[in-house]
């Protein structure tokens, strides 16, 4: 079996003994996924990209101390991505631009998109107003599409706990674009 073939689990046990070419492969497989993640809880491509970068310096520097016996590999660099776009955020020194502010597409657009950009317009400032691990629980779980038990893993919480954070999460965002909505129809 090649390494391309190899899970994710033997491909970390290949890495841990400095073999760089399992973590390309890693890379390949999972990049994508964790620039979306890390872009889902810090609003910014940029920090996303460096968010990813981060953690996969991480997953080489740290490969020794990754155990199958206590999750997968995913939960394990979604821990990562988590935290390090946490820090990144906390870091952050600059005001985020208004969220009122579009710029326009010069390209005309039936009503139908125009509604549907509103509501993601308004779906993205209520989740950039939500605290941090509030909006990674969302992310990971709905945006990413893990399961309760990967991100629970992946924000080091129980699941009952997860469950919970989740459970507050959508409750704040739908009041936040509820009332943002009501605040768009008055005069």
């Amino acid at each position: 079996m090649g390494v391309q073939e190899e899970s994710d689990e033997d491909l970390m046990e290949r890495i841990a003994g400095g073999d760089s070419r399992a973590l390309r492969v890693l890379m390949q497989r999972h990049m994508p996924r964790t620039v979306r993640m890390a872009e889902g809880i810090t609003r910014n491509r940029a920090d996303a990209d460096d968010v990813a970068q981060d953690a996969f310096l991480r997953v080489w520097r740290q490969a020794a101390s990754f155990d199958v016996a206590r999750g997968r590999f995913t939960s394990w660099l979604g821990q990562i991505v988590v935290n390090l776009s946490i820090d990144r955020l906390r870091g952050r020194r600059t005001e985020p631009l208004d969220p009122d502010l579009e710029i326009a597409d010069p390209a005309p657009r039936a009503d139908d998109d125009l509604a549907a950009a509103e509501e993601r317009a308004a779906v993205d400032a209520a989740l950039a107003d939500l605290p941090e691990r509030q909006r990674a629980a969302l992310v990971l779980f709905h945006f990413e599409e893990m399961s309760g038990r990967e991100a629970a893993a992946a924000l080091n919480l129980g699941e009952k706990a997860f469950e919970s954070l989740l459970t507050r999460a959508r409750i704040a965002i739908r009041e936040r674009v509820a009332a943002n909505a009501a605040t768009r129809r008055r005069p």
